[in-house]
């Protein structure tokens, strides 16, 4: 999901030189990855008053205008940091237009959309054990999708979130240890029990997994 590492590192040497175009590129470079992110967890309800695009852009104005910083202490990669910048948005977002209602913001950060990439969609079959499921199987894979979704947001908000940053944005454990403030032992074992819960939740835990 998000861009390959070593041109990103390019871009952030430029852009601490000065290179404004350097920053420009940056930024687009990141554009499509942060509309995803925004796309899967800005709640249904929440997205019929928001424009995800609108979200988008704050995010990338507010990135723009922070990066100087960034780049005098760039404590996590440029995309962990960018990421953040996002879900806090969203969460700016749901606080806005929800708060009223008096329940969690982080229970409404349910996820609505696991997007269409082959990769998102050979996790799901991994997750479901389920090897029918393709990228060609449309049908198949909404209905799958469905139960999944339901599954995922059943789950605590530290689950659903590993769940989400290792299959559906496709970081490493290493990346969602340093997004989480965790050591990599700590994040690989937090994952293996939101997997386990998971595959609980949907019936597909056994004793081989």
């Amino acid at each position: 999901m998000w861009p390959e590492g070593e041109k990103t590192q390019q871009l952030l040497i430029g852009a601490k030189d000065g290179d404004s175009q350097a920053v420009n590129d940056l930024i687009e470079r990141h554009r499509q990855a942060v509309r995803r992110l925004v796309q899967m967890r800005l709640d249904n309800a929440v997205a019929r008053r928001v424009d995800a695009s609108d979200v988008v852009q704050d995010v990338m104005f507010e990135a723009s205008r922070r990066l100087a910083d960034y780049l005098q202490n760039p404590s996590m990669p440029f995309h962990i940091w960018l990421r953040q910048l996002a879900k806090d948005r969203v969460i700016d977002m749901h606080r806005r237009h929800r708060a009223a209602q008096r329940r969690s913001v982080d229970r409404e950060q349910h996820v609505t959309n696991l997007g269409n990439d082959d990769k998102s969609t050979a996790d799901l079959a991994s997750l479901l054990k389920d090897t029918q499921l393709t990228p060609a199987a449309a049908t198949v894979r909404k209905e799958m999708e469905q139960r999944f979704l339901q599954a995922l947001n059943e789950l605590n908000e530290d689950d659903r979130e590993l769940i989400m940053m290792r299959h559906f944005e496709h970081l490493g454990n290493g990346e969602v240890a340093v997004a989480l403030g965790l050591s990599a032992p700590a994040a690989g074992m937090r994952y293996l029990r939101a997997i386990r819960r998971l595959r609980e939740s949907l019936g597909t835990d056994d004793s081989t997994s």
